[in-house]
């Protein structure tokens, strides 16, 4: 016994807590150099002091490779169990998954028993089983097989799993089966399903091949890129949506083409032969910080404009857009300048230039109503762009101020200065070591340093920026409304329930939404529950844009 938990209702989350240490036991969670990692950042969970036994019996090569000295008590043994998990701020473990269930699938790691819970809510499915599946250019998918007493639609499943999974961890192709294979213990054999997953078609859609030299050419860079075989790329192929690219692999697009698009150039133009027109000078290139991620059918009531994190880009918002799509929100995302490193350098900008092009360009693409997310360090320019908008005939209906506190002065001063005195490298570095940017190792290292360099000016500026609100308190509040978002488990924002209404000093109505889990970077990590908060406002906005007032 090493933990205990007693409840008295069903969690908040969608987990159940393993409480704290009972007495004489104490609980780490730990990197791989048996390091202790932040609060609320995933790790191994490993065990000393009374409740370590001496080993395995008769089995010394598991026993060496569990058992170990505690480096942190001299004199005393660690076990580690296997498991994965984190602490909460309330001091209560978080079980995460085995480690024999993780696997690293485009530079994130996923915990396959939550996908196998989600495929099992899903109405339909009576047992269910997801496996990793290694192509003949050795990348790997995801691969899910469930039994039930009629097969379901690939849209209805992809849909259903997208609402509690980030999309990165929807599996690329669905199989039913009568039963699924079982072991002589009577489990699903895995082993079985990972075999037949690699001889099975694992293309579920009908794609219309590449017809110009162009679309050939660039079907070629996308499989090189993204790790899928060049057949099943059809020329109507969303890059992000369909092929699940990110912003990173973008990048690397743009690389293998030698340069010939930016990665603005993909985020406007995501579907294969309309990238090829590009390309060959058939479409005229848009300019502009503004990149379309999801357009409505028709003309949208209100749209939902996004600023990046630190050293982030626009394509960071792809799959919070995707998951408002159907919704009637057009979703813009802000590629800030200097930031595109598909590109030849070019220079930042500051909060305030980037706050009135932001500003002018929403005017002109006439929106009635705009609604503006600013992520960490990117909430200040959804302040400064708000500001811009206040008294113009763009109406601001609500600023989402993500994953950021204001903080105090002399705290930013003190992180803007440390911040300075690093390199690029180092910075990239840390991006690396704490998931800040999702695949930032894939780069070259020039790129990665450009995104170190990037994520340090849009830092420094976002602390001088608050540092001068604090210290002067002389600007004007926003009487716009402002929901400052947070997961519960990010370290960052941990103070967040007394400390979110210091927004106060920059807008009239301050109010608080908070994810259960997610991170420092839920936008990316948890983006169907992001987009739920949105749709929730929208909704809200819409009620009040049709109440008839009573007498």
């Amino acid at each position: 016994d090493t933990n205990h938990e007693i409840m008295d209702r069903a969690p908040d989350g969608g987990r159940v807590p393993l409480g704290r240490p009972v007495n004489n036991v104490r609980i780490y969670v730990v990197d791989e150099h048996l390091a202790p990692v932040p609060l609320g950042a995933p790790g191994a969970i490993v065990f000393s002091g009374i409740c370590v036994g001496r080993g395995y019996v008769n089995d010394p090569e598991r026993t060496r490779l569990s058992f170990s000295a505690d480096p942190h008590h001299a004199g005393n043994r660690l076990y580690q169990a296997g498991d994965y998990g984190r602490w909460l701020p309330d001091g209560k473990l978080e079980f995460l998954g085995r480690r024999d269930s993780q696997v690293k699938i485009r530079g994130f790691r996923i915990e396959i028993g939550e996908i196998d819970n989600a495929l099992l809510r899903v109405p339909g499915v009576r047992d269910a089983a997801v496996v990793v599946a290694e192509r003949a250019d050795h990348s790997k998918q995801l691969v899910a097989f469930y039994s039930g007493p009629e097969e379901l639609g690939i849209d209805l499943l992809r849909d259903r799993l997208a609402r509690s999974l980030p999309e990165y961890m929807v599996p690329s192709a669905f199989h039913r089966r009568e039963c699924l294979p079982l072991t002589a213990n009577s489990k699903i054999d895995r082993k079985a399903l990972t075999l037949l997953a690699g001889t099975l078609d694992v293309a579920e859609e009908t794609h219309e091949t590449p017809i110009t030299p162009t679309e050939h050419k660039l079907a070629t860079a996308w499989a090189k890129v993204l790790g899928t075989p060049q057949d099943q790329i059809g020329r109507h192929d969303h890059f992000f949506f369909d092929c699940g690219g990110s912003s990173l692999s973008a990048v690397k697009l743009a690389i293998t083409l030698d340069r010939a698009v930016s990665l603005a150039d993909v985020t406007r133009h995501p579907v294969l032969a309309d990238l090829a027109a590009l390309i060959d000078g058939r479409t005229p290139r848009r300019t502009g910080l503004l990149q379309p991620l999801s357009e409505p059918m028709c003309s949208p009531p209100v749209a939902l404009v996004c600023f990046p994190y630190a050293g982030g880009n626009a394509v960071n918002y792809q799959q919070m857009a995707n998951a408002l799509r159907d919704n009637g929100i057009a979703v813009y995302g802000v590629e800030l300048p200097g930031h595109d490193v598909a590109v030849e350098p070019t220079p930042f900008a500051s909060v305030e230039q980037t706050g009135e092009q932001v500003a002018d360009e929403i005017t002109r693409l006439g929106l009635r109503g705009v609604m503006l997310w600013g992520h960490s360090s990117g909430a200040v320019l959804a302040i400064e762009t708000a500001r811009r908008l206040q008294g113009g005939p763009v109406q601001v209906q609500q600023v989402f101020v993500g994953a950021q506190l204001i903080g105090d002065a002399a705290t930013r001063h003190a992180a803007s200065i440390e911040l300075t005195g690093r390199s690029n490298a180092d910075i990239a570095d840390g991006l690396i070591a704490d998931g800040g940017v999702a695949a930032l190792g894939d780069l070259d290292a020039q790129g990665a340093e450009r995104v170190g360099a990037a994520y340090r000016h849009d830092c420094v500026t976002a602390h001088r920026y608050l540092i001068d609100t604090l210290q002067t308190q002389q600007a004007p509040r926003l009487s716009t409304p402002v929901s400052v978002v947070v997961a519960a488990d990010d370290p960052i924002t941990a103070d967040f329930a007394h400390r979110h209404r210091d927004w106060d000093v920059l807008a009239e109505h301050v109010a608080l939404q908070v994810l259960p889990d997610g991170g420092h970077y839920f936008i990316r990590t948890r983006p169907a529950q992001t987009a739920q908060v949105v749709q929730q406002i929208a909704d809200q906005l819409a009620l009040s844009a049709t109440a008839v007032p009573t007498r």
